[in-house]
């Protein structure tokens, strides 16, 4: 099953540029491509709101890859454990996004 997380950001185009540039870093890391899909955006009170799906190869790839890295959140499972891993690291890219884990 895919993880569909819920994308926030005040700079939509800005951030979905880097965001596409960290994720094609990140699928070359773990050697899966094409493991993810972006919704179209949809804007409220100055925010722009997108979904990214995470098809479950790159996910593994990502909790295999970084697996020393995502045990050390502070979370109640380990969908928003990756959650809050994906977020620092769209930050660590220069991302302004806030992230959530879908409905």
């Amino acid at each position: 099953m895919d993880l569909v997380l819920e994308i926030r950001t005040k700079n939509y185009d800005d951030d979905l540029f880097l965001i596409k540039k960290a994720m094609s870093h990140m699928e070359t890391l773990v050697g899966d491509y094409n493991g993810y899909a972006l919704s179209e955006p949809s804007s409220k009170f100055g925010w722009t709101f997108f979904k990214m799906a995470f098809k479950p190869n790159l996910r593994n790839g990502i909790e295999e890859k970084f697996s020393d890295m995502i045990i050390k959140y502070q979370a109640n499972d380990q969908a928003e454990k990756f959650a809050k891993f994906i977020a620092d690291y769209f930050i660590s890219k220069g991302c302004e996004v806030k992230i959530k884990i879908s409905d």
